[in-house]
């Protein structure tokens, strides 16, 4: 019978490499998918607390009302046929603001 034993080689550029690999997929994901979620975090909580009556704007879920009243955590709307309320999250876009 026959053994074949391979020895590691100890030397410690192999962890210097893995750790600037492991730095870099750090950094890659930071800004390829945390920035950007930050980002546009921020611009709906702006547009949400900028919303004020007579405003135009457009639902996530595609319905166009104008603004009639808010308060704290929802907005009221006047569609076509009526009024409805929905909450402040659920406001995509003020229509005209699309850049």
């Amino acid at each position: 019978m026959h053994f074949v034993v391979f020895a590691q080689d100890a030397a410690g550029g192999s962890s210097a490499f893995s750790l600037l690999l492991l730095a870099g997929m750090v950094g890659v994901f930071y800004f390829l998918i945390i920035r950007p979620q930050r980002k546009r975090t921020r611009a709906q909580q702006e547009l949400s607390s900028s919303l004020e009556p007579g405003h135009e704007v457009r639902t996530i879920g595609g319905i166009h009302g104008t603004v009639v009243s808010t308060d704290d955590e929802s907005v009221v709307l006047s569609v076509e046929e009526g009024r409805i309320r929905v909450s402040r999250r659920a406001v995509g876009a003020r229509v005209g603001d699309e850049t």
